[in-house]
């Protein structure tokens, strides 16, 4: 689900009073768990984006499978039911995640392979990648077998492309020329 500005202005928002009430990372637990549950259950992604089920029922609903969260969390509820937004909770809870982590130096590296990366490679790549940056960094692998193998390697908005499907579509065109 693509951010709306909606989205971004209800993260601020809830990072701004996590850390005025020092709990912001609670909260950015809270949010990665939420949209971890809506990613992976179609059936509670359903449930959140359909119009026809009313606010009241999708607030109690929520407050009961995510009785243990925060209580910033529990008030970012109850204002998706006042302004009737819930189905942006899952776009609200990955920008809160990149908020957090940009407010405390954390930055994503995206690495793509055509098999999982083992704990051994994992620990290779993040040394590398932290020459290239002096933030914190952390490793998300995409595992994506079209890329037949090597790796694609994105941090912020720079990429580097080592994989094998990119060099053979450079192979490719220039042989075409």
């Amino acid at each position: 689900m693509a951010s709306t500005r909606a989205a971004i202005r209800y993260a601020k928002a809830i990072l701004d009073l996590a850390n005025s009430k020092g709990v912001a990372e609670a909260v950015n637990n809270d949010m990665k768990s939420i949209a971890a549950a809506i990613d992976t259950n179609t059936e509670l992604s359903t449930f959140i984006q359909n119009p026809t089920t009313k606010v009241e029922v999708k607030e109690s609903a929520l407050l009961e499978v995510f009785a243990d969260v925060n209580g910033v969390t529990k008030g970012l509820f109850h204002l998706l039911f006042e302004n009737k937004r819930f189905e942006i909770l899952n776009a609200i809870a990955l920008e809160y995640n990149k908020l957090f982590d940009e407010s405390n130096g954390v930055e994503v590296a995206k690495v793509t392979t055509a098999i999982p990366m083992d704990a051994a490679l994992e620990a290779k790549v993040l040394a590398k990648v932290a020459t290239l940056s002096d933030k914190k960094i952390t490793i998300e692998n995409i595992v994506d077998p079209s890329i037949i193998g090597g790796f694609i390697l994105r941090i912020g908005d720079n990429q580097y492309n080592a994989s094998v499907a990119n060099r053979l579509q450079v192979l490719k065109r220039e042989l075409s020329n």
